[in-house]
């Protein structure tokens, strides 16, 4: 059984300021400094290394340092990640190698972050090896600007991070675009934008295309799912679209207490895990993860899936926005997290966080 956990004052774990300082002091944890801006930072333009810190974050419950399972997942690690470099931050969607043995991510302004995982048995320490580079127009160009730039989402489409395509969900201008990858490094954008379903004119322009995977099993094996972060039109549903021989149909997911869809990844049997999140200056931040069964996946279906795992800030979580599946070399599915601290370095995170998935079913919530 999952384990719901009540909310928690802002800011109560780290302690790094008051409720009432950090409403004065810092903008919304959910809002990137210079959300209609660039952050104050310049245009990067080239591909550059950097160098990451890592901190060891032990116990994902640290008011329970011994326990290791939550529900279906075993934690097995994870570290929060630093960098004076300037352009690090606002991770918002991933991918892993299947191996686990290195990462793909993609930032809200405009960027790439490609690094190895490095491991000390089953735990990740850090990552090494680390590149960003620019998400670039057609005709090679950095994207410029706010409503080009803000990528939420990617997945592996086909072939591998050494060599295939991946998609890139956008929101502001949304679109969903296919990009070459070549040794887990971004070029220009492929041909072959995904359809956009007509719905995409009436989403909020910050609330687009922020979950975008590929079912890898059944009778939809190959076809691209999205979601949008919220999109209900109060009908107590998410909106969703399953590409169906290249074009968009819709699918809904049930709203459970008003969180935000935030990533989405394909299980290797078909079924789909949805991350999701919800703020509330009064609260601070959750975190859930739900299963969605592969079979339920079709046009037309009204989704509810299986809660694996829901917690609020008592826990080692942030503004969780990116979730991907490796096995390992014992066979274990394994789950990747990854937190956008939206550049606000005061109050935020950028956390990677690894859990084991077992075969066992979370709590079904009608």
């Amino acid at each position: 059984m999952a384990r719901i956990i009540r909310p928690a004052s802002l800011v109560s774990r780290r302690g790094l300021l008051t409720g009432a300082m950090a409403l004065a002091l810092a903008p919304s944890p959910l809002r990137a400094a210079g959300d209609d801006e660039d952050g104050g930072k310049g245009l990067l333009t080239k591909e550059q290394g950097l160098t990451l810190t890592a901190r060891p974050i032990p116990a994902f419950d640290a008011a329970k340092p011994d326990m290791t399972t939550f529900g279906a997942l075993e934690f097995r690690g994870g570290v929060s990640l630093y960098s004076d470099f300037e352009h690090f931050g606002g991770l918002s969607g991933l991918v892993i190698e299947p191996n686990g043995s290195g990462l793909l991510a993609i930032t809200d302004v405009g960027c790439w972050l490609s690094a190895d995982i490095t491991y000390e048995g089953k735990r990740p320490t850090g990552l090494a090896n680390a590149w960003m580079g620019p998400l670039r127009d057609a005709e090679g160009a950095p994207l410029r600007d706010k409503k080009q730039q803000d990528a939420e989402s990617i997945t592996l489409l086909e072939g591998t991070l050494g060599k295939g395509q991946v998609l890139v969900g956008f929101e502001r201008h949304h679109r969903i675009m296919r990009y070459d990858v070549t040794e887990r490094r971004l070029s220009g954008p492929a041909k072959g934008e995904i359809t956009p379903p007509p719905d995409v004119r009436r989403m909020p322009k910050n609330q687009g295309f922020e979950a975008v995977g590929v079912l890898k099993a059944g009778p939809h094996k190959g076809s691209v799912i999205a979601f949008a972060e919220r999109y209900t039109r109060g009908s107590g549903y998410h909106t969703g679209w399953l590409w169906v021989g290249g074009e968009p149909q819709k699918l809904q997911l049930k709203d459970i207490d008003g969180f935000d869809i935030t990533d989405t990844t394909g299980l290797e049997n078909g079924d789909l895990l949805v991350l999701e999140r919800r703020f509330r200056w009064t609260e601070g931040v959750q975190m859930r993860l739900r299963r969605l069964k592969g079979p339920d996946i079709v046009p037309g279906a009204r989704l509810t899936g299986d809660i694996l795992l829901q917690v609020n800030g008592d826990f080692q979580i942030d503004n969780m926005e990116g979730v991907a599946v490796h096995r390992d070399g014992a066979g274990d599915q394994v789950v990747t997290l990854i937190s956008d601290d939206n550049f606000n370095h005061l109050l935020q995170r950028t956390l990677l966080l690894q859990f084991t998935l077992s075969d066992a079913q979370g709590t079904r919530r009608t």
